[in-house]
């Protein structure tokens, strides 16, 4: 919302006893759930992880956005349990916002940046191997960060509070005061830049690679050696796509319905994209999970360590099926080929 006078939708929407409700619950079940979760997570693969890869990189990043959203949530949390009245003071709700959707955003990228790597990993892993470099992959998650601030620089430099009379609160990124942006338009390209760059691109490519991963698995011989791997990758690729169909697009697609209502008829749906926007959160939490799908041995490990167990030396290990696998250089040479992923000697727990 871009304005100085508020209508009554809006109101309705800051004095909504559903949301002050809805938004803690779930913003407090991701924290709960996300900061130990995928601070295990962090902590197996930077401390524990052996060899590093560039899949290891990615998955290291995507843990790190994970945390920070989780770190920062419960500042939202007190914010919607105080009637949507936000008390930290003007810097805060910027620094808030800005990590916050920056985090989101990074997560996608990362996922997308993950979904290319298995793809061409796993069937091109000849071609892969000259490019699989941990260099290139610090750089492209510098990049992806760099990208998505540079995108959300608007926000970065603005005073996101604003006092609603009417209700005697104080606001956080709900309103924005007409200083933020010039005009209408220029929200709109905001928006527009957002959604397309940071949601539809990355997720048509995610979708894509894993599409075409899918079927490259499922056409290849059922009795084949290796059909077990083949069916938890299977079951891997669909698992993540539907993780990144439920978690951000209901938030994203809400989010253009809202910018084309309040641009063409001057109204929105801004309750509902604060609801949809919620859900995206639970990514940050079902990432940990996914990760122990992806990998026997990194449950098994993660099991023991919960257990108080003590380690069985370099046979127990985070295999290179985390995330459908870490790919070979050459088939038959390094190692055995099972469902498109040369396992060679497997990155071991210290």
């Amino acid at each position: 919302m871009n304005t100085t006078q508020l209508d009554n939708e809006t109101l309705q929407m800051l004095s909504s006893g559903a949301l002050r409700v809805w938004l803690p619950v779930v913003y407090s079940m991701v924290v709960l759930i996300s900061l130990p979760c995928n601070g295990v997570s962090f902590w197996l693969l930077c401390f524990h992880t052996r060899p590093k890869t560039p899949l290891t990189i990615f998955l290291i990043n995507l843990t790190l956005a994970d945390l920070l959203l989780a770190f920062f949530l419960p500042f939202q949390i007190a914010y919607h349990v105080n009637h949507n009245h936000w008390v930290f003071g003007k810097g805060l709700c910027t620094f808030v916002t800005t990590v916050f959707y920056a985090n989101m955003y990074c997560s996608i990228l990362t996922m997308t940046c993950i979904s290319v790597e298995r793809y061409v990993g796993v069937l091109y892993p000849i071609r892969y191997a000259a490019w699989r470099d941990n260099r290139y992959a610090v750089a492209i998650c510098v990049v992806m960060w760099a990208i998505t601030l540079i995108i959300l620089l608007p926000l970065e430099y603005s005073d996101l509070t604003f006092r609603v009379e009417e209700l005697g609160i104080t606001t956080c990124f709900d309103v924005l005061k007409r200083s933020v942006f010039s005009d209408k338009g220029s929200w709109g390209i905001f928006i527009f830049s957002i959604i397309t760059f940071l949601f539809f691109i990355p997720f048509t490519i995610t979708v894509l690679c894993y599409t075409r991963l899918i079927v490259r698995l499922c056409r290849r011989e059922p009795k084949a050696r290796g059909s077990g791997q083949k069916g938890r990758a299977v079951c891997l690729a669909t698992l993540v796509v539907l993780v990144f169909v439920v978690c951000f697009t209901p938030s994203n697609i809400t989010l253009l319905f809202h910018i084309i209502l309040r641009l063409l008829y001057g109204r929105g749906c801004y309750e509902a994209y604060k609801v949809t926007l919620s859900l995206s959160c639970l990514n940050s939490c079902l990432d940990p999970f996914i990760f122990c799908f992806a990998s026997k041995q990194f449950s098994s490990h993660l099991r023991q360590l919960l257990g108080g167990w003590r380690s069985r030396g370099p046979r127990d290990s985070i295999d290179r099926g985390l995330a459908l696998g870490e790919s070979g250089a050459k088939e038959g040479v390094s190692g055995k080929l099972i469902e498109g992923t040369v396992k060679e000697e497997p990155p071991t727990f210290s």
